[in-house]
């Protein structure tokens, strides 16, 4: 049993054990998440969801290494989350593009930052402007793009970094429906050929269901993990089946009783 526990541990790609984040506003303390204990093993899509101020976005944040635990631990292969790093990249609904940049550039900015050849970091940008779809917009500039089209960028541009982890702060919030449903199947097709290990936020329920393994529920102020479960549809998920009906409700439900 102890070797088995062994195996399993050092499969944990991110370990997140007792994480409370306090701020200070306007001289008044406040407590954005509180004892927060999470594990993710590698290749795993897990949905954080919560209400507004559940200490979602900070805890994806405290993963990236843009802000420190006040309390707990943060490791990621067992060493300390303390700074950011390529290994975790973080998609965010605004984008993060550099306007001055092309969409090749954009891609290629992580690799040719870190001095990698110049002919690896053509394949590799070459290789992921593919993937996402936008080989015939290689050279056009951000503003030039549509919203969708945007965010394929950004996730084309963590890709191509060397993420292992890629977390996703409701990257697609800002989309209309139709464009928000083609953007999550081509991430669930890139997540199925990549096995990237992906934390993705949302607001939306159905959402959620959809793209996740697991499903972790976040109650609001202080933010706590009140729920982890995992979801076992078979993939490609319909919202029309009563079994994904029977999941929305129990999740709305998880959510409504800790409003």
């Amino acid at each position: 049993m102890a070797d088995g526990m062994i195996t399993s541990a050092a499969l944990n790609i991110l370990d997140i054990t007792g994480v409370t984040k306090r701020f200070s506003f306007n001289g008044e303390p406040i407590v954005a998440l509180e004892g927060a204990n999470l594990t993710v093993r590698k290749g795993e899509f897990v949905c954080l969801i919560g209400p507004s101020g559940c200490g979602k976005s900070t805890l994806l944040r405290m993963i990236a290494g843009f802000e420190t635990p006040s309390e707990g631990r943060l490791s990621m292969w067992g060493a300390p989350v303390s700074v950011p790093g390529p290994d975790r990249g973080m998609v965010f609904q605004d984008y993060g593009l550099f306007p001055w940049l092309s969409v090749a550039r954009n891609v290629g900015f992580g690799p040719a930052a870190r001095g990698r050849p110049r002919a690896e970091v053509e394949a590799t940008t070459k290789r992921f402007v593919d993937m996402v779809g936008l080989t015939r917009f290689a050279d056009a500039y951000p503003h030039q793009l549509s919203g969708g089209m945007k965010q394929r960028v950004a996730i084309a541009r963590v890709l191509a970094n060397e993420a292992e982890v890629v977390l996703m702060d409701e990257p697609f919030g800002a989309l209309d429906a139709m464009t928000r449903e083609n953007l999550q199947r081509e991430l669930l097709e890139i997540w199925e050929r990549t096995r990237l290990t992906v934390l993705f936020v949302t607001h939306a329920i159905e959402e959620a269901i959809l793209l996740a393994d697991r499903i972790v529920v976040m109650s609001p102020g202080p933010g706590r993990i009140v729920a982890d479960e995992r979801v076992s549809l078979p993939r490609p998920r319909d919202p029309t089946d009563p079994e994904f009906n029977a999941l929305r409700r129990r999740f709305s439900a998880l959510l409504g009783s800790h409003h």
